[in-house]
């Protein structure tokens, strides 16, 4: 089977950056809402940019911010990829004509599929457990089974993920790419080499049914 992306968000130094590429990961986040404990500034966030090696997508998430606000980011810091968390439309995520993801909150009674034929143009989607005060990051799980089986682009799943569940959440939902945060901090924003280790090698593990 295909090998399931790692993206590990909520960077917010230079050294945590490092392990995440040391370890794998396709892809790191880097927080541009203000109200997270894991937002950073430009100038932290340009400086952890330019410590990624090649290769490592470096992804900006963003939670309903002005358009200054993303061209701002955009002027600073090279962005690989943009991620919205917050009630942005499609016009709202493709007007920075670059590559995106969209955030889906998932909770009981959400038509998910319908959620994400709203964003014809996104490149992907993260599904995550409803949290309406962090917009993600909380390390809550959403009920799996909302996994629609026939999505419209690329599923990338987060929420809750640890070390210890993330082997069964892909061998359950088969997402493209997961997304871990809070589950491999050893505090808020304070990334751990031996939890960003071991969740590593729990979604190679399911990979390949090791």
């Amino acid at each position: 089977m295909p090998r399931t992306r790692v993206k590990i968000c909520g960077i917010t130094r230079t050294e945590d950056a490092g392990v995440v590429v040391k370890y794998g990961a396709d892809a790191l986040g880097l927080v541009f809402y203000p109200d997270s404990p894991r937002y950073v500034v430009l100038e932290q966030a340009r400086a952890i940019a330019d410590s990624v090696a090649p290769l490592v997508t470096i992804v900006g998430l963003f939670v309903d911010p002005s358009p200054d606000a993303v061209k701002a980011v955009l002027d600073s810091v090279p962005l690989g990829l943009l991620q919205f968390h917050g009630a942005e439309t499609n016009a709202d995520c493709k007007q920075f004509g670059m590559p995106f993801i969209k955030s889906i909150a998932v909770r009981d009674g959400v038509d998910v599929l319908s959620r994400m034929r709203g964003y014809p143009d996104a490149s992907g989607f993260i599904l995550d457990a409803w949290q309406p005060q962090t917009h993600g990051g909380g390390g809550e799980k959403f009920d799996w089974e909302q996994v629609p089986d026939k999505p419209p682009g690329p599923v990338i799943l987060a929420g809750g993920l640890t070390s210890e569940n993330v082997a069964l959440a892909i061998s359950t939902t088969r997402p493209y790419a997961v997304d871990v945060s809070s589950g491999v901090e050893s505090a808020k924003g304070i990334k751990s080499a031996e939890k960003i280790a071991a969740f590593m090698k729990g979604v190679e593990h399911s990979d390949t049914g090791g």
